[in-house]
């Protein structure tokens, strides 16, 4: 965006192309390893909070089956997926179960033993 009164970007200069910011939701959740999770929030913030966490989960929620989506849980360790209907309940869960990530009895994920931190 120029500013027409003065012929300069408002907000600094772009070198490249900039990714979208779906692209860069993908790239962060597929650098996530194997049974290590993050958070919809943790997500937005990497991004400079440039969407919300609630856009983050919508993103992920048709993505392609490279994307690891299971590794991004609530910030308080659940997993949201349970709550769609076009999802089966429990699968998330069993897919971080197979990578070794363990739930407590209240069915969330102690954050301090499995969130990723790059």
């Amino acid at each position: 965006m120029t500013n027409r009164r003065f012929g300069a970007r408002v907000h600094g200069d772009i070198e490249g192309d900039a990714p979208s910011a779906r692209d860069e939701v993908l790239a962060i959740v597929r650098s996530v390893p194997c049974g290590r999770v993050v958070t919809y929030g943790w997500i937005s913030r990497a991004m400079a909070g440039r969407i919300s966490p609630v856009a983050v989960g919508w993103m992920l929620h048709r993505c392609p089956e490279d994307v690891p989506w299971h590794r991004v849980v609530n910030a308080s360790g659940r997993c949201s997926t349970d709550r769609l209907g076009d999802m089966p309940q429990g699968l998330q869960r069993g897919l971080l179960e197979g990578e070794g990530v363990v739930f407590g009895e209240a069915g969330a994920i102690d954050l301090e033993t499995w969130h990723w931190r790059p």
